[in-house]
């Protein structure tokens, strides 16, 4: 860089061109500022000359960057500190507000680096409070860093140890976070006239920060609403306990400023303060009632609730009150009976402004549930007023969803009923209001929803009935059964549960099952392509679901009253008949319902969890009509099988016919329910080979692999296996490798055949133990070394396309999930076909190794499922199959290494353990076998050597980089990684002590001696042997050298 000019007119290029190929010279020219600590000095020649703001965000960022990344020596980061502090007294005013933020958070992260290294970082409180004293311009650079300071400190910085990170946190904490929120409230009570200004902002904002400050390493997340108990250090006390404090953020609250909502939140940490803090009940009720006092305020002036905003923020802090404090706390403080009849007019407010309200109602009825939940408890004599209120809020929930449904149906936006997330948060809590008073809010459900229900089927009639209106009665009555559904579902909480409410279930339960028989009749039977009406449908599955599992089933009460009054009222007097209703609507759906793939999943999903309860299972294979589905599950009866945007649901279906059908266990059975395959089989077979890539054959072709698929999902155990096994071998097997050889460039085909042949061999609940006689271990994996084989010859003659993972490497992916569940499924021995010179395994492995290499290591980390399927292959082949790796060519075997090199990197733990476990088993090979071992003479053995000894660089950079992801990163695999350093260091003194030198090297001198004793202290009482014992002590040992060595 010639001269400032230049660098000047580069900046410029680098923050305003719009040209990208200019911006990224400009780049390019300029990193060598951020990278080489060389140019720190002209950094600062560029901060004391440069009069363009870009070049001073310039040298601000790459300072930054710099001091994060580099190891920088300690007088040097101080020099800078000092340089900082001077450089922001001096010419602070009058910079750029993005270049002062820059040169804020610079100071900021170099004080929280140096924290523990010298107390001289300490002092940057001290002179942020000397800018308090100057001019206004120096009082808010002063706020801001210690604003700054607050926010760096308590967020996590990239590189840093946790460990690190927590101990600066608690220093900070208890050194200066106290004194910061002192100095806070000192401003906030000095700028109290100043109504409106930046200052008054400013110190709020520092207040906040202060407030929100992760005190004991918690870590909550800072992008959700929920907030936990705040655990405020003790020594905060007498300034909590002062009442001056909460009044100041609400009089600053009351302002009705841009900053009123940072206000509110301060209000909302403080109402959110841990109850040992306080000195005694009588502090804490004070605290309380001071509290409620403010928000009484805002809720009869209404002020600043206007904002949105300040209204979420209102909201959140009104549901503190039952979350913090106890409703006896409540009840007893001064002002109760105004306050909760206030919250309750406001509550009914919000309901009836649904728009306006949005997600923030389900903070208030939040603080209305628990409260509700809470009376049981309630020993106060005082009342509580919640009988009063708590119907109100009912009835006003109910009818502001009633009267939303015409504005939803006719808007193009998002509907509550399609947001499963919404819809929850909506129906939380509402359940518990209604079990608090259950008999009069059923009573009100009913009378409220027999008009509708009437109407409802008075649409049957034949008289003219306008679809819209039908829509809209449709959705009230989705939005009731959903009420109902989510009642259900607290049956089971305690208190709940008693033989009043089981009769009150039967009867909101006795609408909706009437309801089910009016859904699929007259009229409506027309309806199943209306979005409204899938609604209904996916509301009355949600509530049979909650019915089921409170009263049918492994843990439904059979005794229950509910079926007493659903004699009375349906007819229904056992859980059996109540069964065949459920299946009946489900049968209905699955029949009737042909595209809508939403309703079919949910309908299926239901089925399945039925089928999977061991009791409710037996109970399914009682009615006839489970048995006619088991018997004939053809296109008829489940139309949606034909629907090409339902195929995958068809896996599903048929799983859950399987698990159905192996219940009852018989060859019989099985054979019976098959039958519609083996028409499908005959089909096929019977296709000349011109006509096989028609498209009826090639959808008929993927529909069957769907369903095979599932019924092998079903085939859990060792019997059921061997019934699919025996009606598939070697009758049908043919069909695969035919389909394979047609279809082997089409995606669509290829991906379900093969999703099928890795079900088939995974080798769950050791299902695939065959008899000591049997053959079928090895004709199983003959058939499967077939098909991979030809599927990896003809894709790897395939040329590249644009979608790359969807036309080879999803395919090759699955393939290796195939061979790495038959490797380790032990199901054959896989000496055998050495012995006897059977090319099956040899020929799967060449070809598999092949595919493997066709795909760039970039492309594998990219596509994430291929980065998992590939690692854990690798990790089975090394750990079973290591003297084939070892016969690779070097190009291979390079290629291979790297990528374990790359994957020990990789931030999936999975992935890192899968690599460090592949290493492992080959250092351990090679120390069992030359390091100890008497001779070197088995091909593998010699091959290992040749290895180690030709590429020494590429396994001491594995070790380097195996102590480096332990040193830097938290992870939670740290055993795993463990077993692979502890058998890395055996194999070769002299590659552990290069490794420790190159680490060495990375950091500052006057660390050489303490993170050598940390190397030294690694290998204490670990001998030479790799025996479990020995394993187990390294890796105490190596947790300890992590404390230690990331410690200072």
């Amino acid at each position: 860089m010639e001269t400032l000019a230049q660098l000047e007119a580069l900046c410029e290029r680098l923050y305003n061109s719009q040209d990208s190929v200019e911006r990224a010279h400009a780049e390019s020219t300029l990193k060598c500022f951020s990278s080489n600590t060389d140019y720190i000095s002209q950094c600062q020649y560029v901060l004391d000359n440069a009069s363009s703001p870009y070049a001073l965000m310039l040298a601000s960022s790459s300072l930054l960057k710099q001091v994060t990344e580099q190891s920088l020596p300690l007088q040097l980061r101080i020099d800078i500190r000092n340089y900082l502090i001077n450089y922001l007294a001096s010419r602070g005013p009058e910079l750029e507000p993005f270049v002062l933020g820059s040169l804020i958070q610079l100071l900021c992260r170099i004080t929280k680096l140096g924290w523990l290294d010298d107390e001289r970082f300490w002092e940057v409180v001290k002179e942020a409070m000397n800018f308090l004293s100057q001019t206004q311009h120096h009082y808010a650079i002063g706020l801001r860093i210690l604003n700054q300071l607050v926010c760096e400190i308590n967020q996590h910085t990239v590189g840093l140890h946790a460990t690190r990170h927590r101990r600066i946190a608690s220093s900070f904490r208890d050194q200066s976070l106290f004194l910061i929120f002192q100095i806070s409230l000192t401003s906030l009570f000095k700028l109290k006239a100043e109504v409106g200004s930046k200052l008054q902002e400013l110190s709020l904002m520092l207040s906040l920060s202060c407030l929100s400050f992760d005190f004991i390493g918690t870590s909550y997340d800072e992008s959700s609403d929920e907030i936990g108990t705040n655990q405020i250090p003790a020594t905060w006390k007498p300034v909590l306990e002062d009442s001056s404090t909460l009044q100041i953020f609400f009089d600053y609250y009351t302002m009705n400023q841009p900053f009123s909502k940072e206000a509110l939140e301060c209000l909302l940490r403080l109402a959110s303060s841990r109850r040992s803090l306080f000195s005694d009940d009588t502090a804490r009720l004070k605290f309380l009632s001071q509290l409620m006092l403010g928000t009484k305020e805002v809720l009869q002036t209404g002020i600043g609730l206007a904002d949105h905003d300040n209204y979420h923020a209102f909201c959140r802090l009104l549901g503190r009150f039952k979350v913090n404090y106890q409703l006896s706390e409540l009840v007893n403080a001064e002002g109760y009976s105004d306050w909760i009849r206030l919250v309750a007019e406001f509550t009914l407010q919000s309901l009836q402004s649904w728009k306006w309200a949005g997600s923030s109602v389900y903070y208030l009825l939040n603080l209305w549930s628990k409260s509700a939940t809470s009376v049981r408890y309630l020993k106060s004599d005082k009342p509580n007023l919640l009988e009063e209120y708590v119907p109100k809020v009912i009835e006003c929930f109910v009818s502001s969803r009633f009267d939303s449904v015409q504005s939803e149906l006719s808007e193009l936006g998002e509907d509550p009923l399609d947001n499963v997330e919404a819809l929850q948060d909506q129906l939380e809590f509402f359940p518990y209001l209604c079990r608090f008073q259950y008999e009069s809010c059923s009573s009100y459900l009913m009378k409220i929803v027999e008009p509708i229900i009437q109407s409802y089927t008075e649409a049957n009639l034949p008289i003219p009935v306008n679809s819209y209106e039908i829509s809209v009665v449709e959705t009230k009555l989705a939005w009731f059964t959903h009420i109902v559904a989510a009642i259900l579902k607290t049956k089971q909480m305690s208190g709940f549960s008693g033989e009043s409410h089981e009769v009150l279930d039967a009867e909101i339960s006795a609408c909706v099952l009437q309801l089910i028989n009016i859904t699929d009749s007259g009229i409506h039977n027309k309806r199943y392509g209306e979005v409204s009406k899938q609604r209904l449908d996916r509301a009355i599955l949600i509530f049979l679901q909650h019915l089921r599992t409170c009263y049918i089933g492994d843990e439904a009460v059979f005794s229950s009253k509910l079926y007493s009054r659903l004699s009375e009222l349906l007819g229904l007097h056992d859980h059996l008949l109540l069964l065949n209703v459920i299946v009946g609507k489900i049968a209905t759906n699955l029949k009737y319902y042909t595209k809508c793939k939403v309703v079919i999943d949910h309908t299926l999903s239901l089925l399945l969890d039925m089928a999977t309860g061991y009791m409710t299972g037996k109970l399914l294979l009682k009615l006839d009509i489970v048995k006619h589905i088991i018997l004939n599950h053809k296109r008829e009866q489940f139309p949606f099988v034909e629907n090409w945007e339902c195929f995958r649901s068809r896996t599903t279906l048929y799983c859950t016919i399987g698990i159905l059908v192996f219940m009852e266990d018989t060859q019989l059975k099985f054979k019976s329910s098959m039958e519609p395959f083996l028409q499908v089989f005959g089909r096929l077979n019977s296709t000349p080979d011109a006509l096989f890539q028609s498209d009826a054959v090639k959808y008929a072709f993927i529909g069957l692999m769907r369903d095979l698929r599932g019924i092998a999902m079903s085939a859990n155990s060792r019997r059921a296996y061997g019934f699919l096994f025996d009606w598939l071998y070697p009758a049908h097997m043919p069909i695969l490798m035919k389909g394979l050889v047609h279809y082997a460039d089409v995606p669509e085909v290829t991906t379900p055949l093969l999703k099928f042949v890795a079900e088939l061999v995974l080798n769950k609940s050791q299902r695939l133990t065959f008899d000591s006689s049997s053959p079928n271990g090895i004709l199983l994996f003959r058939e499967v070394s077939k098909l991979i084989v030809a599927y990896g010859s003809r894709i790897l003659t395939l040329s590249n396309k644009a979608d790359m993972y969807t036309s080879k490497y999803k395919g090759i992916s699955i393939c290796l999930i195939i061979l790495a569940r038959a490797l380790s499924g032990n199901f054959v021995n896989f000496g055998i076909f050495e012995l006897y010179g059977d090319r099956a395994l040899v020929d799967a492995l060449d070809i598999i190794i092949k595919l493997l290499l066709s795909i760039p290591l970039g492309d594998i980390f990219a596509f994430r499922k291929v980065a998992a399927s590939y690692f854990a292959f690798l990790e089975t082949l090394f750990n079973g199959h290591l003297s084939f790796v070892l016969n690779l060519d070097k190009t291979g075997l390079m290629l291979i290494f790297g990528s374990l090199e790359s994957g020990i990197k990789d931030l999936s733990e999975k992935i890192s353990s899968q690599c460090a476990s592949a290493i492992d088993n080959l250092a351990t090979f090679y120390f069992n076998h030359v390091t100890i071992g008497e001779s070197v003479t088995s091909p593998a053995a010699l091959r290992t050597v040749g290895l180690i000894s030709e590429f020494p660089q590429l396994f001491s950079r594995i070790l380097r980089t195996l102590f480096e992801v332990v040193v830097l990163e938290d992870r939670g695999n740290l055993w795993t990684l463990s077993r692979a350093i502890l058998s890395m260091i055996l194999i070769s003194e002299e590659m552990f002590a290069n490794t420790k030198a190159q680490i060495l090297a990375s950091y500052p001198p006057d660390r050489h001696q303490t993170l050598s004793l940390c190397f030294d202290r690694l290998m204490q009482n670990v001998t030479c042997t790799l025996d479990a014992t020995n394993r187990e002590k390294f890796s105490k040992n190596l947790t300890r050298f992590k404390s230690e060595f990331c410690a200072k």
